[in-house]
């Protein structure tokens, strides 16, 4: 007869391995399987949990989105629209970070994925903004915050993966993403241009013309209709966001065949090889940090962390801050998926207690989780932006704060007024 509590056996497994280094897959499989056999749960419900966690079809989405995003960055898409946007913003004070903003901002409309969008566009605009004259802390930090954006402007990998949890509707949580995260991206620039302003940080083109400016608008025509085709469709009713994924797929590869000729078949297998890789590590943080949900849940820790919760305070205002603060501090040591696995089944029934919108609520946790990929130790951003710039995490960790209070500034003006992003889908008639 086991002596060990379920709860904190498997809570404590979990952190150990963490703390030991194991990858955030692993530990959540490792911890669920181990406490399903210790306690007798029943190891044939490993199998069939593991299956239903990965077999449903919103997250079909995921492996296309992911494609489409690798396929657009081979297409030499982010090229033509980082050239729009420095024409548009010219030599102005911190133009070419608000440059690096504005790209990531558009960018997070094709790929959904942060580190994927840091890596798309910090190749072009980091060196970019380092031979200007902006210090590589500084270039590393705008490109991986903004990238943040990603996450919460729609496709979203995130949001999909909440919208499966929750049963939301993922259409609707696309577009409840849209005013938040053109809300982050103002703030960003915002922040962006009292540093430059301090520090004489410029754009980094001299001369441009309208001639110029039509001509690089022209260039990327082709690019800048991809998200209007994207989400156009979903919120038209035209297509759900699983097929929409599909079709970013075919439209990227139309891009690179057919209008920009810079794809080759050598280069399409490419892309399905790094898709392949890239989507198995996601679908695996999924399939068991499904399985450690259902443990945790028939463990009775959802029950004990609830009842903890609720004893603290009954102020939805003291818990809603409670719960953005442990989200802020679970981003700085998991990722997006695994915190949503881990947390929502806690979240939830508070959520339910409050009455809170979960379109709304969804968003917020967005946000927090698009923070977390900036702050250190698991800084899934900044990792790739350090390596683009040659920076050191330390020297990001310290130019990105002010970058992530501005985030966090936006997070309570979105906590404080809800319709922010509950506007567009109260307009548009989806519930």
């Amino acid at each position: 007869m086991p002596v060990l509590d379920p709860a904190l056996t498997i809570a404590l497994i979990f952190a150990v391995l963490l703390i030991l280094g194991v990858p955030i897959g692993a530990a959540l499989g490792v911890a669920a399987i181990f406490s399903i056999w210790y306690f007798g749960y029943g190891v044939g419900v490993i199998s069939p949990n593991f299956y239903a966690d990965i077999a449903k079809f919103p997250l079909l989405a995921i492996p296309f989105f992911i494609t489409a995003g690798v396929a657009m960055q081979e297409t030499g898409v982010a090229d033509k629209i980082v050239r729009l946007a420095r024409m548009l913003v010219g030599n102005t004070v911190g133009g070419l970070a608000i440059v690096t903003i504005l790209t990531a901002t558009f960018w997070g409309a094709v790929s959904g994925s942060g580190p994927a969008t840091t890596a798309a566009i910090g190749v072009i605009l980091i060196p970019a903004m380092i031979a200007a004259g902006y210090s590589r802390g500084f270039a590393g930090a705008v490109t991986s915050t903004a990238s943040g954006l990603a996450i919460i402007i729609p496709p979203s990998i995130a949001l999909i993966i909440y919208g499966v949890i929750t049963n939301a509707s993922v259409g609707t949580l696309f577009i409840a993403g849209i005013l938040p995260g053109i809300l982050i991206s103002a703030l960003l620039i915002l922040a962006t241009l009292v540093i430059a302003k301090k520090r004489n940080y410029r754009g980094g083109i001299e001369s441009r013309s309208l001639r110029d400016i039509a001509r690089a608008f022209k260039d990327a025509f082709w690019g800048l209709l991809a998200p209007v085709i994207i989400l156009g469709g979903i919120y038209g009713g035209v297509f759900t966001p699983t097929e929409a994924a599909v079709v970013a797929v075919f439209y990227s590869l139309f891009l690179g065949f057919v209008v920009y000729r810079t794809l080759t078949f050598r280069k399409f297998f490419k892309i399905l090889i790094d898709s392949a890789e890239l989507s198995a590590v996601v679908m695996f943080v999924v399939a068991f940090a499904g399985l450690f949900s259902w443990a945790e849940t028939t463990a009775g820790l959802i029950d004990k962390a609830v009842a903890g919760i609720m004893s603290i305070s009954t102020n939805p205002y003291v818990i809603m801050a409670m719960i953005m603060a442990l989200l802020l501090v679970a981003g700085m040591f998991l990722d997006a998926i695994s915190i949503f696995y881990v947390f929502l089944p806690i979240f939830m029934p508070i959520m339910a207690h409050f009455h809170w919108n979960p379109i709304w609520f969804g968003i917020l946790i967005t946000i927090n989780l698009a923070i977390g990929q900036v702050t250190p130790p698991v800084a899934v951003n900044a990792y790739v932006a350090a390596k683009i710039s040659k920076a050191t995490l330390e020297e990001i960790g310290r130019e990105a704060l002010p970058l992530i209070i501005a985030a966090v500034v936006g997070l309570f003006l979105i906590i404080a007024f809800p319709q922010i992003a509950l506007w567009l889908p109260h307009t548009a008639g989806m519930k």
